[in-house]
């Protein structure tokens, strides 16, 4: 499409090829813009992004009026891939894809009409009609939790998926998240994550603070009957099924613990195969770009992953409401 953005309104997307190539045009060297003062306002842009992101902050267009200039701005933008990608936390690299397509999403609602349409074919979407071929659109929903989303629920016409008001921006939305999500973590060299130690050290405490606030530190006595079931069945050799596998590492991963805690689990087993475990662990954490949340009390039932319950499953609906209440009892209890 021939359309020309200005540099006040690539800002707003700094993922698009001209935004990028429009820093790299002021940014030649990482090593001396870093050294630089647009570089250092840059960086700590970056790691306001990557702070907006782990707060779920949805508030958007109030960089426009700070000083750094457009191609500083899309700068912070690349900087805060970098961040991430130092860290290396799958769910940090999702909260960060998440943010920039909320962002983006939001200047969009109120875009140009050729602009929006500019955007969206650059990610390879066309806004022209309000349907979808089957291939693009099974494409785009995998990881769409609405079971709207289902094709089984679509209107499907001559290869075609009829689209709602307002849901082809939905789309816009996810397709940017996903193509965010598959490009991290990026490759940076040893050098460049010593560098920005400082400030990764920095959103690495202010996560594990985050993950504190809600759960607090880690006590295994507070587990639920069924998750204690389940550690368990690992401890006496039972291999678990995929459910069970998935429910335990979730359950794990939201209340805090790393990778390498929630593989120790497993290495209670017998039969521990380290790459295996590593492998699946990794996966059910969120390697494939989403951040799961642990099955609910009903959908345990279902697998057959209900066991031993008290008095207390009564009162919750949740694995990790079980957890929060029993931890609440405790502490008041000493």
């Amino acid at each position: 499409m021939d359309i020309v953005l200005d540099r006040k309104e690539l800002i707003k997307y700094p993922f698009l090829k001209e935004s990028q190539q429009l820093a790299r045009r002021h940014v030649e060297s990482l090593e001396d813009f870093l050294a630089s003062s647009p570089g250092a306002a840059a960086l700590e842009r970056a790691k306001e992004r990557v702070i907006a992101a782990l707060t779920f902050k949805k508030e958007f267009g109030e960089e426009t009026t700070q000083n750094l200039k457009p191609e500083f701005e899309i700068a912070s933008y690349a900087l805060a891939r970098m961040l991430v990608s130092c860290i290396n936390d799958r769910s940090l690299i999702d909260r960060l894809a998440r943010y920039e397509a909320e962002r983006a999403s939001f200047f969009l609602a109120t875009e140009d009409p050729e602009i929006r349409r500019f955007v969206a074919w650059s990610i390879g979407i066309s806004t022209g009609t309000a349907t979808l071929p089957v291939t693009d659109y099974v494409e785009l929903v995998p990881h769409l939790r609405d079971k709207r989303w289902r094709l089984v629920n679509r209107d499907v016409r001559q290869g075609g998926v009829n689209l709602g008001p307002g849901e082809i921006d939905e789309l816009i939305r996810e397709r940017i998240r996903v193509i965010l999500v598959d490009q991290l973590p990026l490759r940076i060299p040893t050098g460049i994550c010593e560098r920005f130690e400082p400030v990764t050290k920095e959103i690495s405490a202010l996560q594990q603070q985050q993950v504190l606030e809600q759960f607090g530190e880690v006590r295994e006595e507070a587990f639920p009957p069924c998750i204690s079931a389940l550690i368990q069945a690992i401890t006496a050799g039972t291999n678990l099924t995929h459910m069970g596998r998935f429910a335990i590492t979730s359950f794990l991963h939201t209340i805090g613990m790393n990778i390498a805690q929630i593989a120790d689990v497993f290495a209670r087993a017998p039969d521990f195969d380290p790459d295996m475990t590593m492998y699946q662990v990794e996966h059910i954490s969120g390697r494939g770009g989403t951040e799961y949340t642990p099955p609910s009390c009903a959908t345990m039932r279902t697998f057959g992953l209900c066991a031993n319950r008290d008095k207390d499953c009564e009162r919750v609906n949740h694995p990790l409401s079980y957890y929060r209440l029993r931890k609440n009892i405790k502490k008041k209890r000493g």
